[in-house]
């Protein structure tokens, strides 16, 4: 009975001649039965392990067999390839053996890469906490003055988002990194990998899933405090509303600028040349506004106008009237200042060598600020 479980029983050549049993008939009975079971069991470990090693090589074949490893030309993916099933767990410790040192290089390598793509993303995570900060900045700093109605004290600009915690904000950031690392071996991609670009998806990222919020003030009339989200400035905002927020949006960047720098942000920020803005905003509220933004933000305005509106210009402290000159040899054009004071300056010798010089000066008074009120301090 015993023979006939054995998978490759030996020839009748092969087998020697019996020993009785030396027992009874009864633990000669119970000793088959126990053999049985183990031989049972052997052959049951047996088939497990050669579909296991059946399997294992339909696993080494396929991987052998992919696309990612096509450029690939060693000896032993040919022979994975090419051998049968059934012959491969035989070279497999050669390969092994064969494969252990490169296996070596390989993992230090990755380990090396690791540790660049952590730097990277803690590099990157930096900019984007500071990126971050600059965004509470430009809220900040966009504090409007006092005397503007419901509008006194009231920031310009809102800007909501909720920081992600650094475990989140280090998972963000990696998965846009890798990302970028996928684009730059792939053909044909148009995904950009320079810094801005990359800062701006970590960004992003970092304000996922709800993003960010941006409101600004609309400008009426009245000064209501009213908030429009900046996506539908276009829609809401006229041509003169659309032109002041722009204005009190560069005073705002240019103040962050200053503030970057070190500066106070009631110092100099900037000086900002506007071409005719009259044309677009005329309206004596808005005029009062974009100085009154510029004013508390330090950055001086500097409109220019070819209209002569009268209400407009006198909201203005100081109008210098231009003429345009041509030059019809040369044919340059010029502007100069064109006022009644230009036959009392100084005049140039004309046999004297040209020199820059000083040819109109115009100077403005600041007027002082007002008394403090005694009573109220």
């Amino acid at each position: 009975m015993l023979r006939d479980l054995l998978r490759e029983p030996a020839g009748d050549e092969e087998q020697e001649k019996p020993e009785p049993y030396p027992g009874g008939l009864d633990d000669a009975r119970q000793s088959a039965a126990e053999s049985r079971r183990s031989l049972r069991g052997c052959a049951a470990d047996l088939s497990a392990a050669e579909s296991a090693v059946r399997e294992a090589s339909d696993v080494l074949v396929r991987h052998a067999n992919s696309t990612r490893y096509e450029q690939v030309r060693t000896p032993a993916r040919q022979q994975i390839r090419e051998l049968p099933a059934s012959a491969l767990p035989e070279h497999a410790q050669k390969w092994a053996d064969a494969f252990a040192p490169r296996l070596r290089v390989l993992t230090d390598e990755l380990e090396q890469l690791e540790r660049n793509r952590d730097s990277i993303v803690d590099r990157l995570r930096g900019l984007v906490e500071s990126a971050l900060a600059t965004l509470r900045s430009a809220q900040r700093l966009s504090r409007l003055p006092e005397g503007l109605g419901e509008w006194s004290g009231q920031e310009f600009l809102r800007i909501r988002f909720e920081e992600p915690d650094q475990a989140t904000l280090t998972e963000r950031l990696g998965e846009v990194v890798d990302e970028a690392t996928r684009a730059a071996v792939k053909k044909n991609s148009d995904l950009r990998r320079d810094g801005m670009s990359l800062l701006l998806r970590g960004v992003a990222a970092a304000l996922q899933p709800k993003g960010i919020a941006v409101e600004i003030l609309k400008p009426d009339a009245v000064l209501r405090a009213e908030r429009v989200p900046v996506g539908q400035m276009g829609d809401v905002f006229s041509g003169g509303q659309l032109l002041t927020a722009a204005i009190a949006l560069y005073c705002t960047m240019a103040a962050l600028r200053s503030n970057d720098r070190g500066r106070d942000k009631h110092r100099h920020a900037g000086t900002l040349f506007l071409d005719n803005p009259i044309g677009r905003a005329n309206a004596t509220y808005l005029l009062e506004l974009q100085r009154a933004v510029s004013d508390a933000l330090g950055v001086q305005l500097l409109y220019t106008t070819g209209l002569f509106d009268t209400t407009a210009l006198a909201e203005f402290p100081l109008v210098i009237r231009l003429r345009n000159d041509a030059d019809l040899r040369a044919g340059l054009k010029y502007i100069s200042v064109e006022e009644h004071l230009r036959p009392g300056l100084p005049q140039q010798d004309p046999g004297e060598a040209a020199h820059s010089e000083i040819t109109a000066t115009r100077m403005f008074k600041r007027p002082a600020p007002a008394a403090a009120d005694p009573a109220g301090g």
